[in-house]
């Protein structure tokens, strides 16, 4: 019928079509008086009956975070930028290496209960449809150091979203069938990483292990089997009760006014403040306390032998991989050392075997060029680095066939010793580039953005601008890499290792060709090289 109405107006024009036919493609009245026509309003004036347009400006567009410290200690941290949706979350000084004297395991119990039944809203069903009402979505994720409540809606719905956050943070329920669903969600994710292909999320729960052997970051940070059936709803509350206190959170949004957040949290964390757990303090250990340990980077090995031949099986199957990751201590993000590390792991870079390649892919850095580039039996090198509040962890994950383990250990332990050598000034340019453009265009998705606000604010108490890291980027220097580089070459190696490790060179030769300057490091020497 659409198609008639077309091709009657093409040949007739409008003269012929009946009136309803012609109104729709006529100028008619849309102001609120039903006079006027859209075709004689100026441009310069609003269409009559719409509502006045908003429009951003460069200068409206450099908004400053901005923070306030309530009295009971909680921190707001928001920043406005233009749009009609905003992020609200709650970032905890909470995760995985606060764990040693609960089962291991509790983080990852709070992010797949997150969002339940509260004394509010009956189940999770609730909790969304009120979302749903203001376009909004939710998620929880956690971390070794950090646990996040976050949500995403229009900001005319602030008021309720703040609402839930501190219904779901301060008073859930934990219903039975919950926990169950809970126990059951957390074990098919842990069977889920064990029938992944890709092993990486298991091999950094192995070299956080190997380097902080049993204390804070390398505690698991994902369930063990074993412990599913001991976590329990008081070994919860009992956790929450010591971690999820307001002076360890930051309330952080991005996209609404300061004023209006800050008056949301004096009305729903600190007025209506009334934490669950208080009220059954009979499913309360009061002898447990908060740890305060500073972690301890011990470095060590963690192997685990396992045959990998079957991991992908069908038409095209992956060929069987042997996975290392070589590890070393670098430094906290509060280190001045910080900026040279993310520089000098730029310039590592790396990745799989196959890649696309294209503009800002690393196909320049140093593991592309040096490794993947020049041995075709190496499947991965791809470097890494964590970096905490107290320590850091620089490592370089690579996988081959088995029966080259030992040649892939050779060939990773070269180009970390070649990092204190010469460095290119055009490489070093490329990847400081490379980190800025990263830095930008990632602080351009506003979930990014919330996110950055309120870990710097939960780390530091305020937030560093863009331009403050960019500049500090630019500055970095190859005496630098050089300098940070000899530093991280003088920790104890951190070792881990997954599939069949007979070719595995011994951790005392990798260490000792490892060992420090002034001609105690022996290039290779488990090598023959």
């Amino acid at each position: 019928m659409a198609t008639h109405m077309v091709l009657r107006i093409v040949r007739n024009g409008c003269r012929n079509l009946p009136r309803s036919g012609r109104r729709s493609f006529c100028s008619k009245p849309l102001n609120c008086n039903g006079t006027g026509d859209i075709a004689n309003v100026p441009l310069s004036q609003p269409i009559p009956g719409l509502p006045p347009p908003r429009f951003t400006s460069a200068e409206a567009s450099k908004n400053e975070t901005q923070v306030t410290v309530l009295d009971n200690g909680l921190t707001v941290a928001t920043e406005n930028v233009f749009g009609q949706f905003c992020t609200v979350g709650v970032l905890i000084n909470s995760g995985s290496r606060y764990e040693v004297a609960y089962p291991s395991g509790i983080s990852h119990f709070l992010e797949k209960i997150a969002f339940g039944s509260t004394t509010q809203y009956t189940d999770k069903d609730k909790i969304l449809q009120e979302l749903e009402k203001h376009g909004g979505i939710c998620d929880c994720q956690s971390s070794r150091d950090t646990l996040i409540y976050a949500m995403s809606a229009e900001t005319r719905g602030l008021q309720a979203v703040v609402n839930i956050l501190s219904e779901v943070i301060n008073r859930p329920i934990i219903t039975a069938e919950e926990l169950e669903d809970a126990k059951m969600a957390v074990g098919f994710h842990i069977q889920g990483m064990e029938l992944d292909p890709n092993p990486e999320p298991i091999l950094m729960e192995l070299i956080h292990q190997a380097a902080y052997r049993g204390n804070t970051l390398g505690l698991p940070h994902r369930c063990p089997p074993e412990n599913i059936d001991k976590i329990e709803k008081n070994i919860l509350y009992t956790y929450m009760k010591n971690y999820h206190t307001p002076e360890r959170m930051v309330l952080a949004g991005v996209g609404m006014d300061h004023e209006q957040m800050v008056e949301l949290a004096k009305e729903h964390f600190v007025k209506n403040y009334k934490p669950i757990w208080l009220e059954q303090e009979n499913l309360v250990d009061k002898k447990m306390s908060v740890d305060n340990s500073l972690a301890q980077y011990t470095g060590g090995k963690v192997l685990v032998e396992k045959d990998l031949s079957n991991v992908s099986l069908g038409p095209t199957p992956m060929p069987e991989l042997a996975h290392i990751v070589i590890g070393l201590e670098s430094c906290s993000h509060k280190d001045d050392d910080f900026i040279s590390f993310c520089v000098l792991n730029m310039m590592m870079g790396g990745g799989g075997s196959f890649s696309a390649g294209g503009p800002g892919k690393g196909m320049y850095t140093r593991l592309y060029l040096n490794v993947l580039n020049r041995f075709h039996w190496i499947h991965n090198a791809t470097c890494y680095n964590h970096a905490y509040d107290d320590s850091g962890l620089f490592c370089i994950h690579a996988s081959s066939h088995p029966d080259q383990l030992s040649d892939l250990v050779e060939v990773i332990v070269r180009e970390l010793l070649n990092t204190t050598s010469f460095v290119d000034k055009i490489e070093l340019q490329r990847a400081k580039t490379q980190l800025q453009s990263m830095l930008l265009m990632n602080l351009e998705s506003r979930p990014v953005i919330f996110e950055d606000v309120g870990r710097q604010v939960l780390s530091s108490g305020h937030r560093k601008q863009p331009e403050y890291f960019y500049d500090l980027i630019g500055k970095v220097t190859p005496q630098d890499i050089q300098r940070v580089a000899e530093r991280m070459l003088t920790s104890k190696l951190s070792l881990s290792a997954l599939g069949s490790l007979s070719n595995l060179p011994d951790y005392e030769n990798i260490q000792n060709t490892l060992l420090g300057k002034n001609g105690k490091r022996s290039r290779f020497s488990f090598l023959g090289l």
